[in-house]
């Protein structure tokens, strides 16, 4: 389903190239909100180059990353103070999470590389009584408000790296992450799926090709 002419869409993708901006750490205030002032532990899954990680640590006596990509955690890791709080570690986000659990976790554009059901699961498992899980995933448009989403984003995502560019052409460093793979699963598909798992968990479409995921741990 085309939701804008394709001449918009070329212009808009060009415009969108030479002005980027990091539409996952766009919603990192967004997260830090839905969570506790403070609290003991984290664990930040899909952590790439580790910002939100060293946000979390602003909050948590310990915060935990960990990616499958060696190279980003390298990064994450030279980028993170060695007195912080913050340890980094290259795993498996299904079979590598440590045997702890953790008062609040966070997974970022990361869900849609694993099996959905599995990893839910992993996250209960790992998430203590009384925590909180929030994720930002991406979902494959099917459904009209899909698209209508998609359509008002488009325009809103140029002004958006304009802002955030002020207006200049050359590229501004973007928090680096493992190349991503577009979204298999629809949205109806994922709040199906994550209420037989997280009952009580709140899911919404939000802009920017992202939903959000926010589950306690009661």
């Amino acid at each position: 389903m085309t939701t804008l002419p394709h001449r918009v869409l070329g212009a808009l993708e060009q415009f969108n190239a030479a002005h980027p901006w990091d539409h996952n750490a766009h919603y990192h205030p967004w997260i830090l909100r839905q969570l506790p002032r403070r609290f003991d532990s984290a664990l930040d899954i899909g952590s790439g180059s580790g910002d939100l990680a060293r946000l979390l640590a602003r909050r948590a006596s310990t915060v935990h990353g960990i990616d499958a990509d060696p190279e980003i955690i390298a990064q994450a890791r030279a980028l993170t103070p060695p007195a912080s709080p913050v340890t980094f570690t290259t795993s498996d986000a299904l079979t590598g999470v440590p045997a702890d659990s953790y008062d609040v976790i966070t997974c970022v554009a990361a869900i849609h590389h694993l099996p959905f059901t599995g990893a839910l699961t992993v996250f209960r498992q790992h998430l203590a009584p009384g925590g909180t899980l929030v994720i930002l995933g991406l979902s494959r448009p099917t459904t009209p408000g899909d698209y209508l989403l998609g359509t008002v984003s488009s325009p809103l995502n140029a002004a958006t790296g304009w802002l955030k560019n002020r207006g200049r052409t050359a590229p501004r460093p973007v928090s680096m992450t493992a190349q991503t793979r577009p979204a298999d699963m629809s949205f109806p598909d994922i709040v199906r799926e994550a209420r037989s798992i997280l009952p009580g968990a709140r899911l919404r479409r939000r802009l920017f090709w992202r939903y959000t995921l926010v589950w306690h741990h009661r």
